[in-house]
């Protein structure tokens, strides 16, 4: 399957939130929907999910105009929504008919969950006597009772230890791995980057940027070197890089410890490096620069707002 945001727009009064977004996301892979307070990313989550209606634009799955109600969604909200004076059993089943089930599948597929998530014991409990920690993994197991189709998770990994992020992190891949569409939305950037192969980043209700995140990281770190010296701090290395190979390359960013350097158009990393080499610098560090998820973000969304 194939879920296709197109061209979509939604305004709440004379503010208009979104401007026509569109990306798409594809059976066994996890899209990573990223974007700042604000941005538009949890109205456009509400509208895949049938919450909202958007005012233009529409949402195809596999080139068909999606109708929502024709196929099981699973979603877990940031702001959790459960019962907090029902018992675990009850409400699990409960959500699980509200998605079609009969009694006796409901039944089972509450037990397979609570099983898999390692929270069986706590199934005659309230929800309000559970640790966060627990309550979340309770909230993951009613998102997934239905065996949905599409799955959205925003921040999953809240108020986890890392136990159970672990539980979490193996549940995650093994939807990808038996085919389920999943989107992925966390400021969590280190997660996003074990779980997504593709990411859309919606910056004042715009897509700034959307693709493989492979491939994005590899065009950010196109001709941009890592540089640190043991006889340098930044300031004084970022000074000395420019003087010394100011008309090959420049000094574009620092990350811990090191600069980064961006060649200039055909300048190889060889030339930046034999310049270094007949200076007095002591390398400490030296090669291509490999962004973060974290820097590609600030990079596209830091500015303000």
């Amino acid at each position: 399957m194939e879920l296709e945001i197109r061209n979509v727009k939604k305004s709440f009064g004379d503010k208009e939130v979104l401007h026509g977004i569109s990306f798409d996301v594809k059976s066994g892979q996890a899209l990573g929907l990223l974007g700042r307070n604000g941005a538009g990313k949890t109205t456009a989550i509400r509208i895949i999910m049938d919450v909202f209606r958007a005012d233009s634009g529409e949402i195809l799955l596999d080139g068909k105009l999606f109708k929502p109600g024709k196929y099981k969604m699973g979603y877990l909200p940031e702001e959790r929504g459960l019962y907090p004076k029902r018992t675990v059993m009850d409400q699990m089943v409960f959500l699980a008919r509200l998605k079609g089930m009969n009694r006796s599948d409901a039944v089972k597929s509450s037990q397979k969950w609570l099983e898999r998530i390692g929270v069986t014991e706590y199934a005659s409990r309230k929800l309000e006597t559970l640790s966060k920690g627990n309550q979340q993994k309770v909230q993951l197991a009613a998102t997934l009772v239905s065996d949905p189709d599409i799955i959205v998770l925003d921040e999953p990994f809240s108020g986890l230890d890392p136990v159970n992020s672990q539980v979490l992190k193996d549940v995650v891949n093994e939807l990808i791995g038996i085919g389920k569409i999943v989107i992925f939305s966390s400021h969590q950037m280190g997660y996003v980057e074990e779980f997504c192969d593709s990411i859309a980043i919606i910056h004042n209700g715009e897509i700034v940027l959307f693709g493989n995140l492979r491939e994005i990281k590899r065009q950010y770190g196109r001709n941009r070197l890592i540089l640190s010296a043991a006889n340098y701090d930044l300031d004084a290395l970022s000074g000395k890089m420019q003087e010394l190979a100011g008309d090959i390359l420049s000094v574009t960013g620092r990350i811990n410890s090191a600069v980064i350097l961006t060649a200039f158009d055909n300048v190889s990393k060889k030339a930046i490096l034999e310049r270094i080499i007949n200076s007095d610098i002591e390398i400490d560090k030296f090669g291509t620069y490999e962004p973060s998820l974290n820097d590609i973000f600030v990079d596209k969304a830091g500015d303000e707002q």
